[in-house]
């Protein structure tokens, strides 16, 4: 079943030093045929560096950096545009997803139930308690999504989207920031996918620890999600974003 199917994992990087090769260790571990695609968003703590080690290593298969920061969202179109696998994922270079989980995320779409899952922290799964105020937004947000889209996901802003490749190179991605969850919500619903929600685990961490996410971001997703929305693309293919070759073996 799943041991049949490629798993592209795509890890948008900025400034994630810390975090960063533990996260891709993690990703390693899981017992899935993966590839795993980072892209470097232009940090300025060295995560660069980590990531041009861990491809020379044989840690990751594809490593890409971008020249200026872009954002979460052009980072994942640079990751989509590089991908060959079958299925692809999205994770953070944080350690707040767990990428065992995996297994089970793939399960509705290798069995040929789905075209994309989610990960839900609202369905159950263990979850380190943190921000009220961040759950209660959360809910906000996708309550509101599911009006426009006519879902009834639990979770929108989760970052576990995993979609088979032939859709998710078929979507029109243009959101450069976090607008990008609201975003491939919106195209998902629009393509009349197979959606799935698989309940996840989730270790959050504080602004202390490195989040990056708050409340201004917040605020534009609600304006994303009328958007998205409202104006449905009229091309039928995504826009990748531009960059240089990924990191070949052998390359410094």
């Amino acid at each position: 079943m799943s041991g049949t199917m490629r798993l592209s994992v795509l890890i948008a990087a900025y400034n994630e030093a810390h975090t960063v090769a533990a996260a891709v260790e993690r990703v390693r571990a899981v017992p899935l045929d993966t590839e795993i695609i980072a892209v470097n968003d232009a940090s300025t703590d060295g995560t660069g560096a980590i990531l041009d080690e861990l491809r020379r290593t044989g840690k990751l298969d594809v490593v890409v950096h971008h020249s200026r920061n872009r954002g979460k969202g052009a980072a994942l179109r640079t990751g989509i545009a590089h991908a060959t696998g079958d299925v692809m994922v999205i994770q953070d270079a944080d350690l707040e997803y767990d990428p065992a989980e995996f297994v089970q995320l793939l399960e509705p779409i290798a069995s040929g139930r789905a075209d994309a899952v989610i990960g839900s922290r609202f369905l159950g799964g263990p979850h380190r308690v943190l921000y009220f105020w961040h759950s209660v937004g959360n809910r906000l947000l996708t309550f509101v999504s599911n009006m426009f889209t006519d879902l009834n996901l639990t979770d929108m802003e989760s970052c576990y989207k995993m979609v088979r490749a032939p859709v998710m190179k078929s979507l029109v991605l243009t959101s450069d920031r976090f607008g990008f969850e609201p975003e491939i919500v919106a195209r998902l619903a629009q393509a009349q996918a197979r959606i799935w929600e698989v309940p996840i685990s989730y270790a959050g961490r504080t602004y202390a620890e490195g989040k990056k996410i708050g409340w201004r971001d917040g605020l534009a997703a609600l304006g994303h999600i009328v958007r998205f929305n409202l104006f449905p693309p009229a091309a039928p293919a995504a826009r990748p974003v531009a960059e240089p070759a990924p990191t070949q073996p052998g390359e410094a």
